[in-house]
């Protein structure tokens, strides 16, 4: 099921193989019984992983073992299936940029100007996730030859994305359109922010770790780079934004069949 995956679906399938092997070791499919399955809740469970993250590691293995055993033809219950799992467990809890914090670190962006300070204030205005807007390519920034500068959320070779959701257009205003803006005048590259692109790969983990460092300092504490999207979703909201316009700007799955129907809202709307 690799086709079109990108790095991360195969270290995190493979690390989940990983953990059930060294938990109970690697037998023939039919061997595996629901004590293997408890017992592998257990190790995860002591080992200090989020609820959410065991979940995941859970819903791999179980992936796999169905898929096996129907391509091979196997007579065999998945041990995996409908255990309980906590999802809430030691799962922190992101939280918004109050908008006083959001105005200091911008106005820290425009001040210090450099590129990992436009990628902050770029992402500040638009709800981008890191990954999204560290991959983006100057192509994908529309500023000239347009009444409304947006950026053209796509695929690339080096960053693909989340969801089939995640794939949109979305308008530039505020700290995000002066980011926009500084990215086309020194952009002598490809890629927008060409230091986080290398080998064909957008190193998101590098610029989390840098950022939310630099971040620290300016926000409350339990404050990432992430909460910026978590504070566009409240800022739509307080202004009385309708939840279709704010899925289809933030690029968060729909939750209707009717919201699939249709072009969606115009860049206008949205701007």
């Amino acid at each position: 099921k690799s086709r079109n995956k990108g790095d991360t679906f195969f270290k995190d399938t493979r690390r989940a193989v990983r953990y059930l092997i060294d938990s109970v070791g690697n037998k023939p499919l039919v061997e595996y019984e629901r004590a293997d399955a408890s017992t592998l809740r257990t190790v995860l469970t002591d080992k200090g992983l989020a609820g959410s993250s065991i979940v995941r590691i859970f819903s791999t293995v179980k992936a796999i073992f169905s898929f096996v055993a129907v391509e091979k033809g196997l007579e065999a219950v998945n041990p995996f299936a409908g255990i309980y799992l906590d999802r809430q467990k030691d799962v922190s809890r992101r939280n918004p940029i109050p908008g006083k914090d959001i105005k200091n670190v911008v106005s820290k962006c425009l001040e210090i100007d450099d590129d990992l300070r436009c990628l902050v204030a770029l992402i500040s205005d638009t709800g981008m996730r890191l990954a999204e807007a560290a991959g983006l390519a100057q192509e994908d920034i529309v500023i000239n030859d347009t009444t409304i500068p947006h950026i053209k959320l796509k695929p690339h070779s080096w960053r693909r994305l989340k969801t089939l959701s995640s794939e949109r257009v979305i308008p530039l205003v505020g700290s995000s359109l002066w980011a926009a803006k500084r990215i086309k005048m020194n952009g002598h590259s490809t890629y927008a922010f060409p230091r986080y692109v290398r080998n064909n790969t957008c190193l998101t983990n590098s610029a989390s770790a840098s950022l939310n460092k630099w971040l620290k300092s300016y926000v409350p504490s339990g404050c990432s780079l992430h909460s910026f999207r978590h504070s566009l979703r409240d800022r739509l909201r307080e202004v009385g934004c309708p939840s279709e316009i704010i899925d289809q700007i933030g690029g968060w799955t729909m939750q209707s069949v009717g919201q699939k129907y249709g072009e969606g809202y115009s860049l206008k709307e949205m701007h």
